[in-house]
């Protein structure tokens, strides 16, 4: 026994020795990756783009984005905020002498890729050229190739261009089987988001605004392709609606590529236009290792200047609580508008929406300090990918409003969902259920039995009450009837360009103008960018928490593959269980 004792001591204070020089390894690897490390660029470089990793409104803050252990993934994803900013570097950097668009494994968001885009045509009036390639054009990240000098494309490529697409999950046979019913409160006509779990097929009303704002889509697409390549807009909607692309040859001969080209061949090319010997390697730099490049100095009056305009990121889900980086927690976010409120060297407030909306009491949250804000100083919105239902919710109270003509937007329209699981508990599982209880509604809400005629009514007067908060908030941010925003409410999701002619926007734009506009309302024309709210640290995002949720995730799409998506939906569903919704109808994936 005494022995046995000795082994397992030994066995502890081994572990423990092993623990602590683990947390002093990874102490050192944070503090090593995280040395501001200045990257050199050499003369007659190139800036190669290649979106491989989500885009995220800011880059995340992990400075051991290159490595993969116990589980964490390295977090290489780049933000909005430094494509952009390295995007309009590079353009006057005297040793850019250009870019070159490579294939992505992954297309950004809509009016991600609007901003991205713009980027790119404000760096061409540099002089500066653009090539890009690929093996495979997505019609995404066709969009963007679309307004190189060269676009080119691999003699034994895929391209694909057959105009848009959607598709919605129905869940109800699913349901139906399990015995499990959903019962829907909502109001708004076009409030299509539970939908999935109580029909088969779209509404008539959900067909109805598909249709609209996938052709609004569609048509913004194809004319700025026009443009940028010189194509008649109806040849190119010919092209896609005929499916006449279907061999790099075809991509050749109707002139949406300019070359049918291998990898080395394009090596060569971008060579001869960098100023490179053919001898030598071509230099380039990666756009996240550009991030670390020295600028030129900035202009010195906005460097000393102490006015101050806050950007207040709200990106992701709406709910209560904290929430992180990647979703929007009343709470946190409430926090950052108060912080640039009482702060007067803040002169003005940019709020950069990029949200579907989620709870509609976490939304209103965040919409009263917003109004709070309005109060003291200019603050702007400039909407993202999204900015619909509770995203909107939280908008529209501000000064102005900008968004990309392919941000959905709109979609005012409040839901909750309530499952009677009855028939799965006593049919499927031989569960019985049975209690007392001290009042007539003590146990509304209890999902082992369907609700009654009177506990609908009462769930339907709460919802009902929460869409006039909202029709009457919307009304009055932008200066029109409740009875008008009821009649484009209704949970009809709309396009940032169509929302600029019912009033939902004010203007068309990104967040660069947001920030001049901003700046304009306050009256200052010298100003530090400043963001809110902080990041989450590392040690924040990937303690034994963050561990175990990356580990489960990791695991889940190793299984699911493609299907993972679908786990995500139900997921999602079940999240919105009981709290009333300000959210889209589902998630809108464009294809």
């Amino acid at each position: 026994m005494k022995q046995f004792f000795k082994f397992v001591l030994a066995t502890i204070v081994g572990f423990f020795i092993i623990s602590v020089i683990l947390i002093f390894v990874i102490i050192a690897f944070i503090l090593a990756a995280s040395g501001d490390k200045t990257v050199d660029v050499d003369s007659n470089s190139v800036l190669q783009i290649a979106f491989n990793y989500p885009v995220t409104e800011r880059t995340p803050n992990n400075p051991l984005s290159a490595l993969s252990f116990l589980g964490i993934d390295g977090d290489k994803s780049i933000g909005l905020n430094d494509i952009l900013a390295n995007i309009k570097k590079a353009k006057t950097d005297p040793n850019i002498k250009g870019i070159f668009l490579e294939e992505s494994l992954v297309t950004p968001g809509e009016a991600t890729s609007e901003e991205i885009r713009n980027a790119l045509i404000d760096f061409k009036k540099s002089g500066k050229f653009i090539i890009a390639y690929s093996e495979v054009y997505t019609q995404g990240f066709y969009y963007l190739a679309s307004v190189a000098d060269k676009v080119y494309l691999n003699p034994k490529g895929i391209f694909e261009f057959h105009g848009f697409s959607q598709q919605v999950t129905f869940l109800k046979g699913a349901l139906d089987k399990l015995g499990i019913e959903a019962q829907i409160i909502k109001v708004g006509t076009y409030k299509s988001a539970v939908e999935p779990l109580f029909l088969t097929k779209m509404s008539p009303a959900n067909r109805l605004q598909v249709n609209s704002y996938l052709g609004s889509l569609y048509d913004h697409f194809l004319t700025q392709i026009s443009v940028s390549r010189k194509i008649n807009k109806d040849s190119l909607f010919n092209y896609a609606n005929e499916l006449k692309i279907r061999l790099p040859e075809d991509a050749l001969k109707y002139k949406l590529v300019d070359g049918l080209k291998y990898k080395d061949e394009i090596l060569d090319e971008l060579k001869q236009m960098s100023g490179v010997e053919p001898k030598e390697d071509l230099r380039s730099v990666e756009l996240g290792d550009y991030t670390k490049s020295e600028s030129k100095k900035g202009d010195s009056k906005k460097k000393d200047s102490k006015n101050r305009i806050a950007i207040v990121y709200a990106s992701g889900e709406i709910n209560g609580g904290d929430g992180d980086d990647n979703s929007i927690g009343s709470e946190r976010i409430s926090k950052a508008l108060r912080q640039v409120r009482l702060d007067d060297n803040v002169k003005a407030v940019v709020l950069r929406v990029n949200s579907p909306g989620g709870s509609s009491l976490a939304s209103d949250v965040i919409w009263r300090e917003v109004m709070l804000t309005k109060k003291v100083k200019p603050i702007i919105v400039s909407m993202g990918d999204y900015a619909a239902s509770g995203g909107y919710y939280i908008s529209c109270a501000a000064d102005s409003i900008i968004a990309e003509p392919n941000t959905i937007t709109g979609s005012i329209g409040i839901f909750a969902i309530l499952p009677n699981m009855q028939k799965f508990f006593n049919d499927k599982l031989g569960i019985t259920f049975d209690g007392v209880k001290t009042g007539k509604y003590a146990d509304l809400g209890d999902v082992s039995r369907p609700l009654s005629p009177e506990e609908k009514a009462i769930l339907q007067s709460e919802v009902n009450h929460g869409y006039d908060d909202f029709t009457k908030a919307v009304a009055e941010g932008r200066h029109k009837t409740q009875a008008y925003i009821n009649s484009i409410g209704q949970g009809r999701v709309w396009t940032g360009s169509q929302a600029i002619k019912l009033g939902l926007v004010d203007r068309l734009g990104n967040i660069n103008d947001a920030i001049q506009s901003a700046a304009k309302e306050a009256k200052i024309k010298n100003y530090k960018l400043v963001a809110y709210p902080e990041q989450k640290s590392f040690l924040e995002k990937y303690g034994v928490g963050g561990v175990n949720e990356q580990m489960k995730t990791r695991f889940m799409k190793s299984e699911l593959g493609d299907n993972f998506k679908y786990y995500q939906q139900i997921k999602g569903l079940t999240q919105m269980m009981r709290i009333p919704q300000a959210r889209l109808p589902y998630d809108i994936e464009i294809n």
